[in-house]
């Protein structure tokens, strides 16, 4: 499961996590019905935002049952949108799109374990067969895959051609979502929000963009991979300016919405994207807003197309002539009895990771292995939400029935009130 909304229950008020984990587990099922367990490995915490925005539009189209124990809740039952909901049905047909795109990309760049030969050829069916469920499901709720599909593929394409701005490069994963958010208003009957979704959409988009690139600059770094911020010679500063304009862009689409019920809507497109972003950059100073947070003090030139990697070395992470883009850590560590990548265990190879993964995953992450940056950390610890309310005089001054909110703010900590805070 991966994304860039993430809540917890710490941070949304129990009717709202109910409402989230309603979605989460409806895409999950949704996928084993449709297109068998195997294809449950797509799901996504951003896949179902699909549903979400569908639901808040046209509550009576996406219709619930009681689903039995799983092991990713506890082995409890609960209550989840149905299989036969067109929107966790384009939802499905999304993120089965995108994750067969995802890894034909790492197929073809030779990524990691993909660099095997039987690893990559046993990716390559498993994509070829994702990408055929995907069109199917997408065709039977009116949705053209030829939009995902061709945004995927550009990307790699402008990639490789170098000279291309921030927002030139986040261009196709704009494109993508917006159709797919667009098409929600088709499915819950509301035409005429199709063009602010498409809007939101494409904000959305950049953010999820920016914020992987920013997650991924450590380990693009040390791998010599693709990273649009270091192609681009983007600081800090100024991805968190693009991040911030997106922000504010994506609060104004969703306020002009017509929605039959958008405390969910606000709460994740609003509140949890913007705990993403400021997640991503607290690492850095100044939490990304600095002009020159790292030595030496000079702008980062732009690196060279990625063609051109193999054969030139980087620029000094330290010292002279290096760039903006030096992670927290970076060169410091890995010394020590560890051995690992900047202070961390060195992860072994395959199939290791699949075996602690598929642990992980049972566990609903309680186990972590030596590398993970979670090892060893409570779930307190592990929680995106530092704050809690136990100082909070207002929680609860509203009528929304949140007890265990965990800012004194409530109505902006989980948006249960219809009172546009």
């Amino acid at each position: 499961m991966f994304g860039v909304v993430r809540p917890c229950k710490h941070v949304l008020c129990g009717s709202l996590f109910k409402d989230w984990m309603a979605h989460l587990c409806g895409l999950c099922l949704t996928l084993r019905a449709e297109h068998g367990q195997a294809a449950r490995l797509v799901t996504n915490y951003d896949g179902l935002l699909v549903s979400v925005l569908v639901e808040a539009q046209a509550p009576d189209r996406s219709p619930r049952r009681t689903a039995g124990p799983c092991a990713l809740r506890g082995m409890k039952g609960a209550e989840v949108v149905t299989a036969r909901a067109q929107g966790a049905q384009l939802a499905a047909a999304t993120s089965l799109l995108l994750a067969a795109g995802k890894t034909r990309d790492h197929v073809a760049d030779g990524d990691g374990p993909y660099a095997r030969r039987l690893v990559a050829a046993a990716a390559g069916r498993m994509a070829g067969r994702w990408d055929a469920a995907g069109a199917r499901t997408g065709a039977a709720v009116g949705f053209d895959p030829a939009v995902l599909r061709d945004a995927v593929a550009r990307q790699p394409e402008l990639e490789r051609a170098g000279g291309l701005g921030l927002l030139e490069l986040t261009e196709p994963a704009e494109t993508a979502v917006a159709a797919v958010f667009a098409h929600t208003a088709v499915l819950a009957g509301r035409e005429h929000n199709a063009e602010t979704l498409a809007e939101a959409g494409r904000f959305f988009g950049r953010l999820a963009h920016l914020i992987d690139a920013v997650e991924d600059v450590t380990g693009d770094l040390a791998a010599g991979a693709y990273n649009p911020l270091i192609a681009t010679g983007t600081t800090p500063a100024e991805a968190r300016r693009h991040c911030d304009d997106a922000l504010h862009g994506l609060k104004l689409a969703l306020g002009d919405l017509d929605l039959a019920d958008r405390r969910l809507v606000r709460a994740l497109l609003d509140r949890e994207v913007r705990r993403s972003v400021d997640r991503v950059f607290a690492a850095y100073p100044g939490g990304g807003y600095g002009q020159q947070p790292y030595p030496p003090h000079q702008p980062q030139q732009p690196y060279p197309p990625q063609q051109s990697y193999g054969g030139q070395d980087y620029p000094p992470l330290q010292g002279g002539g290096g760039g903006g883009w030096i992670p927290p850590n970076m060169g410091h560590g890995g010394g020590g009895g560890g051995g690992g990548h900047f202070g961390r265990p060195r992860r072994p190879g395959f199939p290791v990771p699949c075996f602690t993964g598929a642990l992980v995953c049972v566990t609903c992450g309680v186990f972590q292995p030596e590398w993970s940056e979670h090892h060893g950390k409570s779930c307190d610890d592990r929680c995106w939400c530092t704050r809690h309310c136990d100082d909070c005089g207002d929680c609860g001054s509203c009528d929304c029935g949140c007890g265990d909110c965990c800012s004194c703010d409530c109505c902006d900590c989980c948006g249960c009130c219809d009172c546009g805070a």
